[in-house]
């Protein structure tokens, strides 16, 4: 398995735009397949910083995720308004 922590750094302004698109992304990644468990989370210490993290069965299911229209729809509006950093990793159970 294979996880991504995608971390979201985003002034107040942005936010509610930032959320969103993190929502619609994360409802449609969890009707895909492959996809183990794709969430969001929100900082209890800093409301400027995001978190999704997301699991996927191997690398062919994460490239079909990402070559989705709903990702380059919904990460484009978050690349517009907000910081990201990528992390991944491999991930057993």
């Amino acid at each position: 398995m294979i996880r991504l922590n995608c971390f979201i750094k985003v002034n107040e302004e942005n936010r509610t735009a930032v959320l969103e698109a993190a929502k619609t992304l994360t409802a449609a990644s969890l009707e895909q397949d492959g996809c183990i468990a794709y969430d969001i989370f929100e900082s209890a210490t800093r409301h400027d910083v995001l978190m999704i993290c997301e699991t996927w069965r191997d690398q062919a299911a994460l490239d079909a995720h990402s070559n989705s229209q709903v990702f380059h729809d919904q990460v484009k509006i978050m690349h517009e308004f907000a910081e990201m950093k990528l992390e991944s990793f491999p991930f057993n159970k």
